[in-house]
Formats: structure tokens, sequence, C-alpha cells
């Protein structure tokens, strides 16, 4: 029998967060993001789930475009982080890939090609991130030296947002007049809501926006709304108890002894660790569900196994299935938020961490996983 660790997808419920955010902006067009494999849960079948209803997928590079192409995709990819050498701008033209251009080297190589069918582009103004992008004081010049080249398409202007998620707004909203202005200048269509400003902000709405974390079902808000309420999560991480252990109280579990226990205590140990890609920074009282009820972990994540605390569940044994976030039995749910804090990090490093050895299952809502 197989080991019985295994990540579900529900695509059923990827279609459904796809059209929360539609409805979100509905005079945007929405592309959806499915960068770093689809944030763990695979890009190629994520993106043909919603091939019937996105106009548009984004990427990070020509090479996860190439994946979703090959696969049979054919709609427009945007690649978020555009093009890291001239040799790639042939197969963007080729494959009707768009391509954002955030550095003067990028206008550099564009300009110098006479591309056809010619690449759309989108062009990147750091508002305030500074990450990537063309200063405000300068990005009229490339734009209108961009539009007069024959082998670029159309543009659009996109920037990203900071703390769109975040309760305290200013750094938002001085973000956003910086790339307001901008827009009014040059006329520009824009692409500028992430996940966080899709759900929050209908300022930033515009022809297009580019949720990402929010199509798998993890809240990105600091503090959540009605919208991201109704988001549903993709992503399940199940396994099982594989053993149980009977300690008296006093006794150390796991590498370093990290955890005592306090009283005569079953433990169970899970078949998942980090050489699963669970995150071995987990701290005692993580919350995991075993047959849907809460129970916690206990002691240091091993590569390949895990210790939880069954003493509150005596009905939990060998077999008993182990749900370490997404949904449990019996219409229960452990957000991966809530794993995540306990781990001190956030949704997208669980979701992208899960390593190609955990078999991934597919399935349409209450159909049976394939």
């Amino acid at each position: 029998m197989a080991r019985p660790l295994h990540v579900m997808i529900d695509l059923d419920a990827l279609r459904h967060n796809y059209r929360l955010a539609c409805a979100c902006a509905p005079l945007s067009q929405t592309l959806a993001v499915v960068k770093a494999n689809a944030y763990g849960h695979g890009a190629l079948a994520c993106a043909q789930a919603l091939a019937d209803v996105a106009p548009a997928f984004a990427v990070a590079s020509i090479e996860e475009a190439m994946v979703l192409r090959e696969g049979g995709i054919t709609q427009p990819i945007v690649l978020l982080e555009g093009f890291f050498d001239a040799s790639e701008l042939e197969v963007i033209s080729r494959e009707g890939l768009w391509t954002a251009v955030h550095s003067h080297w990028q206008v550099e190589a564009l300009c110098a090609r006479h591309l056809d069918p010619p690449v759309p582009v989108w062009v990147k103004l750091d508002s305030g991130m500074h990450r990537l992008g063309f200063e405000e004081q300068g990005i009229d010049a490339v734009w209108q030296r961009l539009q007069a080249h024959s082998g670029v398409g159309e543009l659009h202007l996109m920037t990203h947002f900071a703390t769109a998620d975040m309760l305290d707004s200013a750094y938002f909203k001085r973000q956003l007049a910086s790339v307001m202005a901008v827009r009014e200048r040059l006329d520009a269509p824009v692409c500028l809501a992430n996940s966080p400003a899709t759900l929050v902000w209908p300022e930033a709405h515009g022809q297009w926006n580019r949720p990402g974390i929010m199509l798998y079902g993890a809240d990105p808000l600091e503090g959540n709304n009605d919208m991201s309420r109704r988001l549903r999560p993709v992503m399940t991480l199940q396994s099982e108890i594989i053993a149980v252990r009977e300690v008296a109280s006093g006794e150390r579990i796991g590498y370093g002894g990290r955890f005592v226990t306090s009283r005569p205590s079953r433990i169970g140990v899970v078949a998942c660790g980090y050489g699963d890609g669970y995150d071995r920074h987990a701290v005692d009282g993580t919350p995991v569900l075993v047959d849907g009820l809460r129970a916690k972990v206990a002691g240091k994540v091993s590569m390949d196994m895990m210790t939880v605390d069954l003493t509150d569940l005596p009905q939990a044994d060998i077999g008993s299935t182990v749900t370490l976030w997404g949904n449990g039995p019996n219409g229960t749910t452990l957000d991966v938020n809530e794993v995540a804090v306990y781990c001190d990090t956030i949704s997208y490093t669980l979701l992208t961490g899960i390593l190609p050895r955990v078999p991934r299952r597919y399935y349409d809502g209450h159909h049976d996983p394939q």
C-alpha cells in the first residue's frame, strides 16, 4: 500500500474563487496567476480547469509559460518578471506571450528587434515597492519610445502594491496616487490589482486585475471581509496516523526532546515531514485535524514524520485521517493561514513548499479524487 500522504486539489473550489475575483471587479478582465506551479497546486491542471473562463494567465518566466503552451493553453500569458535575456524575444513573439518591461536594458532589447507579430508590453512603474519598475519621472519617455516601435504591440501600465493587504492604508493610497497620476498623463490602460486589491480596493481595479493567492482559497487580507470569507480552500494536505505510542508523564518526544509530556499521553506518528514540504518550524501546539477533530503537534517535525498528541482523542488510532490543512472529514476545515501563524510564515510558503514526492489528486467538488 502506498504511503498515505497526498495532496487533494479541488478544481471546483478553484473555479469558485476565480468567479469570486471576477465578481469583485465586474468591469475588469481577470487573468489567473499560475506562477510557482500555481502556488504549488499544479500550473497546467489549474490552467486547464480555468481555460473556459479565464481570458489570460500570468507566470513568472518563459519556462513556466511553455509548460502551459505545451499543455494546450492558448490564451495570452503574461510574463510578470519580463524576459531575462534578449534571446527570449523571438519565442515570446512566436508563442503569443505578453511581457512586462521594468528595466532600460529590456527597452533597448525590444527596440533593437522588429518582432512579427508584435509583442504586447506591460510597462512596470515603481510606485513605491522599490523592487522592479521605472521611476515616475522617467516612465513617460519609456512609454513613448515603446509606443513608437513597430515590434511592440498594445501597451499597458502596471505596478505592484506593497501593502494592499494591510489595515493601515496610508502607503497603499500613496502608491495608488502615484500610478493614477501616470495613468492620466499617458491615458494608459492599467493592470494594478493583486489579490488583496481585487478584494478590497475598487479604486485599483483596471482593464485587467491579476489575482493570485486568493484563487487558491487563502485569504490574503490582514483583516478579512465579506468577499474573502467566501473563498474556498483548494489544497488539502492529508495523511494518516501510522503508529501510536503510550508514554508516561515527563517523557520527551522527538528530536531534541522539545516536547515533554505533562501527563500520561498517547502520541500519534503521522506520515508527513519536512522532506515532504511541511514546515519544520511548526511549534508545539500547531493544529492538525485527526478524523476531523483538532489535535496538536507535539515535538519537532522530522524529515518523513511528525508527532501529534492524541491523548484527548481516545478514538484516534492507526489509520485515522490526519488533515494538515484544508478540508477534513464531515465538513471540517483547517485554514492554511492558521497553520502558517504557528510556523511563523505565510500561507504562500506552505502551499508552494509541498515537494514533488507528494502525489497530487485532482477532483471536482464532491467527485472522487483522481
